[in-house]
């Protein structure tokens, strides 16, 4: 098992390397093109099913046990090591991670993003994968800052060179914005590893931050939440989000929305809850309470974008929406309780399911029309799509009933235990202040129920009109690559257990110090 889990991070980096190479004479098929993107599909297949064994040989009775370890000294000098494992938080990130990135090679093996080199399009597309893993399996401060990192060049080029209208500008605010974030990180993480004496993170969580003082655990909090917090991306410091989402080609949307913003909500959980307790209990007021003023500005930022004549961008409104969902996944963190951190993990996997499925659709429309703008399409279309393409439009009021979190689909369950640990914060917050914040970030679902039901009605509705030009409902490749998502929406919802069994005891052992 050990041995999978270190093909499961560097396989797809071998795959990248690959890609650039000539393809053998015999696999080439019709085109060098078509070689290298089915090369693509096979190599992210093969590290999703090696996740899938891996998540059916983890031991489920014992999940808050680090499983599948690899533990070898890398940097004897600085007591740096190559760890790697995972538990029942990091086993749902990496299947979702490589279930994504799958779904985002078999779509582009048929609808390949106009722009340079195939090759290119498809080593950038690994070596995005094999970061996004080693950011979820490995267990060394310096390594996970090296993976964190590693993400951030090939999703700036998928931007910057396949993307559409104003790419480069939204590339280079992506890469400036989480870069000077990722310094300040490394301030913070350099500072815990010098004081404790280890960059181990399983020691540094069962040491629970009896070997940081008070002020310590303060400074490495600021500075290393500050990192996490613009990947999150936390108001206010997600204004590179929706210029990155408006700009990036599907599957790059896809992938940031679905698996690069869980990467800071998992370093809130895995590193500074359990290794710096009392710097997250001094901060957690003023995190909760930027966490809620992300969820109302998000919705009415989508309000504005949604409205008759805004000329709001159908993809730029997924991406506001995207900081409003963040936010109810650190309001759970900020709680600092399992009830509360259970709801951010369930976010976080939710999330990815249904705004990974929402950039699918809107990317899908936009091919169709040749544009996302909202105005545009209700006149366009008649805003009548369950007339013209009906597959599409249901599969998109599906999309939007799962991310508003109608009950029975997974959206429901993360923002709803988000609440309830707000509602009875850990000992010593204030309680009074989170059930405030509580209160308002149960009035931002009901605006992020307007807005959807907005977008909803104007895109899909109204009386459909005979227009010489036809439009293609959902193609089979688009089916294959959106089934298992819509599938695991409706699963997640309806049984909420499984994955609940997975990060609960993983959660209770992280928030009490590594003791069992």
């Amino acid at each position: 098992m050990q041995f999978l889990l270190a093909f499961v991070v560097v396989g797809p980096l071998i795959g990248a390397v690959a890609a650039l190479l000539p393809a053998p004479p015999g696999l080439k098929g019709r085109s060098p093109d078509q070689a290298v993107l089915r090369h693509g599909v096979t190599v992210t297949g093969v590290i999703l099913l090696a996740t899938l064994v891996l998540a059916a040989g983890f031991d489920h009775d014992h999940p808050s046990k680090m499983q599948a370890t690899t533990d070898i000294s890398w940097i004897p000098a600085l007591d740096v090591r190559i760890h790697l494992g995972i538990d029942g938080i990091s086993l749902p990130l990496l299947v979702l991670t490589a279930l994504l990135t799958f779904l985002c090679a078999l779509y582009s093996y048929f609808k390949l993003p106009e722009g340079p080199s195939p090759k290119a399009f498809v080593a950038l597309v690994l070596l995005l994968e094999s970061g996004t893993l080693a950011t979820f399996a490995v267990l060394d401060l310096l390594l996970f800052f090296l993976a964190f990192e590693m993400v951030l060049i090939p999703m700036y080029f998928l931007i910057a060179r396949w993307g559409g209208a104003g790419r480069q500008a939204a590339a280079w605010k992506f890469i400036l914005y989480t870069l000077l974030g990722s310094v300040v990180m490394l301030l913070g993480l350099l500072l815990i590893g010098l004081k404790s004496g280890t960059f181990d993170m399983v020691a540094l969580a069962t040491d629970n931050g009896r070997g940081l003082t008070s002020s310590v655990q303060v400074t490495a909090v600021l500075a290393i939440g500050i990192g996490l917090a613009v990947k999150t991306p936390m108001w206010p410091l997600h204004s590179w989000l929706p210029d990155a989402h408006t700009a990036a080609p599907t599957v790059g949307s896809v992938l940031l929305a679905g698996v690069l913003l869980k990467m800071g909500t998992y370093g809130f959980v895995r590193i500074l809850l359990p290794v710096a307790p009392d710097g997250m209990h001094t901060f957690a007021p003023y995190l909760a309470a930027f966490a809620v003023a992300g969820i109302v500005y998000g919705s009415l930022a989508c309000l504005a974008l949604a409205r008759p004549g805004a000329k709001g961008d159908l993809k730029r409104l997924i991406a506001y929406s995207s900081v409003g969902h963040m936010g109810f996944v650190l309001l759970g963190i900020a709680s600092m309780t399992p009830t509360g951190v259970n709801g951010a993990l369930f976010a976080n996997i939710a999330h990815g399911l249904i705004t990974g499925l929402l950039f699918f659709l809107v990317g899908a429309v936009k091919d169709r029309y040749g544009t996302a703008d909202l105005d545009t399409l209700a006149g366009a279309t008649g805003a009548a799509l369950y007339g013209r393409a009906p597959r599409l439009g249901g599969l998109l009021a599906f999309a939007a009933v799962a991310s508003l979190g109608l009950p029975g689909l997974a959206g429901f369950w993360g923002e709803m235990l988000a609440l309830f640990g707000a509602f009875d914060p850990a000992e010593g917050l204030s309680r009074p202040a989170f059930l405030t914040f509580m209160s308002i970030a149960a009035f931002g679902t009901l605006l992020t129920a307007a807005y959807l039901l907005i977008v909803v009605r104007r895109v899909c509705m109204g009386a459909h009109r005979d227009e010489p030009r036809q439009i293609a409902d959902v193609q089979s490749y688009e089916f294959a690559a959106w089934t298992p998502l819509a599938a695991l929406t409706v699963l997640a919802g309806l049984w909420p257990a499984v994955l609940l069994g997975l990060t609960d005891p993983a959660v209770q052992k992280l928030l009490a110090g590594g003791k069992s």
